[in-house]
């Protein structure tokens, strides 16, 4: 993996601030046009920008700049790195390792089992298997296929609970809602329902006679008259 500076403009303003390098040694270093090193130069460019010390980030040397320096036609190279970064590993199967790998098949059958959305590619980075494997699992064609048992492979070792969940995720997304027959429901259909006769009866609301009310209430007053009257 080739080499690449950081932050190319925040080092040409600091290169066009410290160092005698021309426009064109410095533009040639950060990989940009020398007018626009120039600009950085007039103040028309990169206004605000801090300058980046790339002797301090150890991408250049003050020997290195020295014979720039002395030297216009010499082109700067950039400092060999302390520690080296280890490229990034192809993707591909997720390894198993040897102890585990006889575990797989079970891993398979238990996913296909307990997760038939998951497709082929997803069982094979979880457990790191092939696609072969899955549809001799999966049609009861694997060699050892009246042995295997139904394991959960994150109980195994063979991937996480999280890369489960997530691939778990990625197959429900899209998928449509279960049917009623899918959830087991015992509803009866509407046809059905229809026919039902209809029990609930709702009371007829009755109109308020004014006559009536003050009726009663002229019988209750009486009443109590009398009372008071046969109590003295």
């Amino acid at each position: 993996m080739a080499q690449q500076l950081l932050m190319p403009k925040a080092t040409a303003v600091w290169l066009v601030d410290n160092t005698a390098l021309s426009f064109e040694q410095i533009a040639q270093f950060c990989k940009l046009h020398p007018l626009e090193v120039k600009a950085i130069a007039d103040g028309e460019s990169a206004q605000g920008i801090k300058g980046l010390d790339p002797i301090a980030t150890g991408q250049l040397s003050r020997d290195e700049i020295a014979r720039a320096e002395g030297n216009a036609n010499h082109k700067l190279k950039l400092s060999e790195p302390k520690v080296r970064v280890p490229d990034s590993k192809r993707k591909g199967p997720r390894y198993t390792p040897v102890s585990k790998r006889q575990d797989r098949p079970n891993a398979i059958l238990w996913l296909v089992r307990n997760h038939p959305e998951l497709k082929d590619a997803q069982i094979s980075r979880l457990v790191g298997t092939t696609k072969s494997t899955i549809e001799q699992i999966r049609e009861r064609t694997h060699w050892n296929s009246t042995n295997l048992t139904a394991m959960d492979p994150v109980t195994l070792g063979l991937c996480t609970q999280i890369d489960l969940d997530l691939e778990v995720e990625r197959a429900s997304k899209g998928r449509p809602l279960p049917t009623a027959a899918e959830l087991g429901a015992t509803l009866e259909a509407s046809k059905e329902t229809e026919k039902l006769p209809f029990s609930y009866e709702r009371e007829e609301e009755k109109e308020m006679d004014a006559d009536a009310v003050f009726a009663k209430l002229k019988s209750l007053k009486s009443d109590r008259k009398d009372e008071d009257d046969d109590h003295y």
